[in-house]
Formats: structure tokens, sequence, C-alpha cells
């Protein structure tokens, strides 16, 4: 039975300079009992001021479309893990990117925002999808496999027994700047894995989808796998209630001794 939990809180910097949070997450569990998990962090710059809602539409179209092709494939779950496997970073990917740049585009005039015009006098889209730029981790958990999307800075990790390891090795920019789904053909950074889930391995396990804010809170990789590490133990010792009540709480004293930055974290727990 896996167990889905999570939340976002408001960076403490971002709580001084009076800027609202900039994460979204998602969580769809599906009669089949498949699971589907988002989280995406606006860039929160002063060049893409309506990152929130560019978070929050990401975590929305994943979610659309991942759960859109659980539902094709229901009960022929081979030939959706084919399908994912040969198009996953290519026919997904390119979907997401086309959907969330229509969505952006339909809700940037819905809201009566100005139209920036380029050189020649043209509607400028591009200079629109800057202006809600964002990342975004993806998570699919079936019984027999799992399918992750990165486009972007962020973890995805998994903790049982054995260790703590990283899901997904994304494609890392050295610096401040992050890959983007506000960027020309977004869908060419996404990385995506997909493998089977292995039946001898046992349970617990722990994935957990987090914004960039909790890795950057610690001095190094291995701090923040540490702390991967302590949420898998206190989920065994206390339970999932007990995590899940007192993870903003966590989140926020992280990010007050840590980046100061917002954070999300969404945790699926298979007892």
């Amino acid at each position: 039975m896996i167990k889905i939990f999570g939340a976002s809180v408001q960076g403490a910097s971002h709580v001084r300079s009076g800027r609202e949070c900039q994460d979204s997450l998602k969580k769809v569990v599906l009669d089949s009992g498949a699971v589907i998990l988002a989280v995406a962090d606006g860039h929160g710059s002063d060049s893409c001021p309506y990152s929130k809602t560019g978070s929050f539409t990401a975590v929305n179209v994943f979610c659309k479309i991942l759960g859109d092709y659980l539902e094709t494939y229901d009960g022929q779950p081979e030939m959706l893990f084919t399908f994912l496997k040969r198009e996953g970073d290519t026919k997904i990917a390119q979907e997401i990117d086309v959907e969330w740049k229509r969505r952006i585009l339909r809700l940037h005039a819905k809201s009566n925002r100005e139209m920036p015009l380029d050189a020649d006098g043209e509607k400028d889209r591009e200079a629109v999808y800057r202006l809600y730029g964002s990342t975004l981790l993806g998570l699919v958990l079936t019984k027999g496999f799992l399918f992750a999307f990165q486009l972007g800075d962020g973890d995805i990790v998994k903790v049982s027994e054995s260790g703590v390891y990283s899901v997904i090795e994304a494609d890392k920019i050295l610096g401040t700047e992050t890959h983007s789904l506000s960027k020309a053909e977004s869908w060419k950074k996404a990385v995506t894995l997909i493998r089977k889930r292995e039946e001898s391995e046992k349970n617990p396990v722990m994935y957990m989808l987090s914004s960039d804010g909790l890795s950057n809170s610690y001095k190094n990789e291995e701090e923040f796998q540490k702390t991967c590490a302590d949420y898998y133990a206190l989920l065994g010792e206390h339970g999932v209630k007990a995590v899940s009540d007192r993870l903003k709480t966590w989140l926020q004293e992280t990010s007050e001794m840590g980046c100061g930055d917002d954070i999300t974290a969404l945790f699926a727990y298979d007892i």
C-alpha cells in the first residue's frame, strides 16, 4: 500500500521580501492503484513574475498527460512500459512542452495581461513563456514499474533498507541557471527513466520528489542524502501521519537554517 503526503513552504528569504512561494505539487491516485506525483519550482526572479502560475500549470499538465496514458493502457502494463521506454524522452516530453505553453498563453490572455511584441510588431510568445518559467519533476509508480521525468533542477530519490539512491540523474547546469519549460524546445532538455520495480526488494520503500531548495540547504550531497535517510527512518518509527503532521514545520526550519529558498517535498511511502 502506497501512502502519499507532502508540503510546500515559503522560503525564509521570500518571507522577508514578501514574495509568495513559487513551488507547486500535485498527487493523483488512480483506481488501478497507480500513483502520479509532480513537483515544480517556479523561477521566482524579477523576470518571471508569474512563475507560481507556471509551476501550478506544470504539475497539472504532467498529471493530466500521464494520467491519460495510464487510462488508455489500463490492463496493458507491458504495452505501456514499452511505449514509455520508447517515447518517454521524446513524445511524452514534447507533449508536456506543447501543452504547458498552450495553457500559459491561454491563462495570460484570460488574465488580460499585456502581450509583448517582437521587433516586427508580432506577438512575442517566447517572451510570454519566460514570465511563467518553471522546472518540473514527475514520477509514475505502478505495481510493475516506475517512470521518472525531470526538466531542470530538483531531486527524485529512492530510499530503502539498501540505502539512498537518485532515481534519475538530471543534466546539471553550473551556477544558478536551470533548464526551464519556458525555453524553446524545452523537451530536448528533459531526462526520463523507466525501469521495472524489483519484486525482490523488501518494503518499505520511500520515494521523494523535492525542489532544489531542499538539497541546496545542505552543504553537500552526503548531508542531503543523510536527511533523506532520516525521513525514511522517521516514517518507519513513527508512521506516516506523525511525519506528515510535522513536515511543514521541518521544511520551514530547513529553509531558515539553509538557503532560504522555497522548499517542496512530496513523498510516496510503499509499506
